[in-house]
């Protein structure tokens, strides 16, 4: 995986850039699990004036979003293989109490820079993921439907997107973190943390609204452990986090199996998936499609 800095006012941003997401949203081939991870740090404010420990303080992070209301968002997945970077950006907003979001999900271009795909747009909600625009033939009025509870990743990267209340129930998984400092964040005070959460432990604590999902990635993942990196501010809400996930498929784009056979057929793929949290209270109406807005047929990648 390879890192690149750059300066962002008084921010020190670390980029992680890993493999291309192959055959569309929904061709991922994950898993099972492994590892874990049992130290915490210290979290202290520079003089050493001691706090909460930052493990605490990230365990709650996703309490503190629903009791926020709402939030605008926007969403970052990277990856990138033999030497191919490619980057899918969403926008949308987000209703934490009654766990609905939406998003505008941009495609990237192909390497003549004509579009390969249309925006496509997704609902996400408990349990579920609602694409509109999906391509493979799919009418365009119509919704696919997918049970993320009944996918190898539980939706942490399939969709192109973490839904933004999941990325922070992964959260209650952690395990070691550590205070790195205050910075600068849209002209807000944040403080950074950094450190790795357990998807199995995450699953574990998870609200019930989240726990399908996780549950399914736990045992979708080849590695448990996920690196982040997460931005809170003064209220204790989330403004941004950062993981770093690593999934692994076949390069023949069948769907992989557990097993030693199965592992060296595979290949990992770094996926770092960044979501940022801004103008909490902002409207997030959400409704979800009809049962008669519901494409029934069979699904295939999209076409390019």
């Amino acid at each position: 995986m390879e890192f690149q800095q750059r300066g962002l006012g008084v921010r020190r941003r670390v980029r992680a850039v890993a493999g291309v997401v192959s055959g569309g949203l929904l061709a991922m081939s994950l898993a099972t699990v492994s590892g874990c991870s049992t130290e915490t740090a210290a979290d202290e404010r520079p003089g050493g004036t001691a706090r909460e420990s930052a493990v605490t303080v990230l365990h709650r992070a996703a309490d503190v979003l629903v009791r926020s209301g709402s939030s605008r968002i926007r969403t970052t997945m990277e990856t990138a293989t033999g030497g191919t970077r490619v980057s899918i950006r969403g926008s949308g907003a987000y209703d934490f109490e009654k766990r609905r979001g939406r998003l505008r999900l941009l495609l990237p271009r192909d390497a003549m820079g004509a579009a390969e795909h249309a925006p496509i747009t997704e609902l996400l909600a408990s349990g579920a993921l609602f694409m509109r625009n999906r391509g493979a033939g799919i009418p365009r009025d119509k919704w696919v439907r997918v049970d993320t509870t009944d996918i190898p990743d539980g939706n942490l990267v399939t969709g192109g997107a973490t839904d933004p209340l999941t990325a922070a129930e992964l959260l209650r998984g952690v395990r070691k973190a550590s205070l790195v400092g205050e910075e600068g964040l849209d002209g807000d005070l944040v403080r950074h943390y950094r450190g790795i959460t357990d998807i199995g432990r995450a699953a574990r604590l998870a609200s019930e609204g989240a726990r399908g999902s996780l549950v399914a990635a736990a045992r979708g993942f080849d590695e448990s452990t996920v690196t982040f990196d997460a931005y809170l501010d003064g209220l204790g809400r989330l403004r941004e986090v950062r993981h770093r996930f690593t999934v692994t498929s076949r390069t023949d784009g069948q769907e992989a199996t557990a097993g030693p056979e199965a592992a060296r057929r595979r290949g990992a793929v770094g996926v770092a998936s960044t979501t940022e949290l801004y103008d909490f209270g902002a409207p997030a109406v959400v409704e979800l499609p009809k049962p008669t807005d519901i494409y029934a047929g069979k699904v295939g990648s999209p076409q390019k």
